[in-house]
């Protein structure tokens, strides 16, 4: 273990403090504008200026990533979002907390596409897997502790605020200070989403549907939590409880999905998740009945980007990952700006539990798309994905089309023909070259 993650821990302690100020931020910012009278749609409004940021950071961050390298943009990634959550204090205006949460947006944007690919390179196709669980648990693990800071302090005080802000300074000392070399610049900047559509459908429409619904949970589940009559306090556990299902049902998972048809597990996520959300939307439990609900969502739901972003990840050759995490990210984000629009004029005129009858009717659509891919192209028996030994499969996260151990084993006779029906089996899961740009994928 200590071998297999010490060239990542620095990023990984780096990962812990800025995951921590951002789920402190998370559940402030929606709490402390409903103090301030904002509206609901304000507060949707707010979510989704976050994730507009976002999507302007997935097409602009991985040119500063080539001209910067890794740590330098970590770096100045971190103080843009230091900068901005100071500056909420300054100004409590609904029309500049939007302008600050887009900042805020661009600059994650640009912290998750540098970690994921910094992760990616370190990793092996051996080690992948557990790699990347251990970043999703630090990930879920950091976004619990912060939302739970909520309770430290008053929500219309000085101190969370800062407080985040300390969290994002210190963010930074593990990864700048660390002597494990960072990844090689890449070689090219660009984005082509209609390409990795190609490649791997299933992935593409899945993160823009868990934007909708991740994005949506994230900005007005505490909102829907004070509108079921929690207190500030409780809405923090709600969330903490959906937060820390997800993070333990990410393991299992993860595990179940590199030995089958990934989009079969994913079905299986959507089916639950929709029936988790039903009930959340239609019973009005207190903290105790939420909080069971929450788990059953969390663990349902939340682990659905990492499936579709491996999914992706089994399609797309290994030396185009920052393209590719930078795709999934974009989609994820331009969902997650619709989706707390559209949520947030459901809880207006129809109340909090609009919520959750929004995501449930969208993961009933990512639902059908899957069965319909599948349907479409079912994988082949002996594909890459199911053939190679465990050692090799793809991570819950993010993976790389796994190769053959050992083609010098075969003798000489054999192995053509073995690399013949490789070819023959993995056609569906290729991604697409420049020269014949086919539409292989499910």
């Amino acid at each position: 273990m200590a071998q297999t993650l010490g060239p990542v821990a620095a990023l990984l302690l780096g990962v812990f403090f800025l995951v921590t100020g951002s789920g402190l931020q998370n559940t402030l910012l929606p709490l402390r504008g409903a103090f301030e009278g904002f509206s609901a749609i304000n507060l949707g409004i707010l979510g989704s200026s976050y994730y507009l940021g976002f999507v302007i950071g997935c097409l602009a961050v991985p040119h500063l990533v080539r001209r910067s390298g890794h740590i330098r943009a970590f770096a100045a990634l971190t103080s843009g979002v230091v900068a901005a959550m100071m500056g909420h204090l300054i100004i409590i205006d609904p029309f500049v907390w939007f302008g600050l949460r887009a900042i805020t947006g661009f600059c994650f944007a640009g912290l998750y596409l540098v970690i994921e690919s910094w992760l990616n390179d370190r990793a092996t196709n051996q080690t992948r897997g557990f790699v990347m669980s251990a970043y999703v648990m630090v990930d879920y693990a950091a976004l619990t502790a912060g939302q739970m800071m909520i309770t430290l302090y008053p929500v219309r005080g000085f101190e969370l605020f800062a407080l985040a802000a300390i969290l994002f300074s210190i963010a930074t000392l593990p990864v700048v200070m660390s002597n494990a070399g960072q990844p090689a610049p890449i070689e090219t900047a660009r984005i082509r989403p209609l390409r990795l559509f190609r490649a791997a459908p299933v992935a593409m429409v899945g993160c823009f549907v868990i934007g909708l619904t991740n994005g949506s949970l994230w900005s007005l589940g505490p909102i829907f939590g004070i509108g079921r009559g929690l207190t500030a306090d409780g809405a923090a556990t709600f969330m903490s409880a959906v937060v820390v299902a997800g993070a333990v049902a990410q393991w299992p998972v993860g595990f179940f999905s590199d030995r089958t048809d990934r989009r079969r597990i994913l079905a299986g996520l959507m089916v639950g998740a929709m029936l988790a959300g039903l009930a959340l939307g239609m019973f009005d439990f207190g903290l105790l009945g939420l909080c069971l609900l929450g788990l059953f969502y969390g663990a349902l739901s939340l682990p659905a980007y990492s499936l579709a972003a491996a999914h992706a990840y089994d399609r797309t050759p290994a030396s185009q990952a920052v393209e590719t995490a930078a795709g999934l990210l974009l989609l994820y984000g331009i969902g997650s700006v619709v989706g707390p629009a559209l949520a947030s004029y459901g809880m207006q005129h129809y109340g909090p539990g609009s919520l959750f009858y929004f995501t449930a009717a969208s993961h009933t659509l990512l639902l059908l798309f899957v069965v319909w891919r599948m349907c479409c192209r079912e994988t082949p028996a002996g594909t890459v994905h199911a053939a190679v030994d465990e050692a090799s499969a793809a991570s819950a996260i993010t993976g790389t089309v796994p190769q053959p151990e050992d083609d010098t084993a075969e003798t000489p006779a054999a192995a053509p023909d073995r690399r013949a029906q490789m070819r023959r089996s993995s056609d569906a899961d290729s991604f697409p070259t420049e020269q014949d740009g086919r539409s292989d994928g499910g």
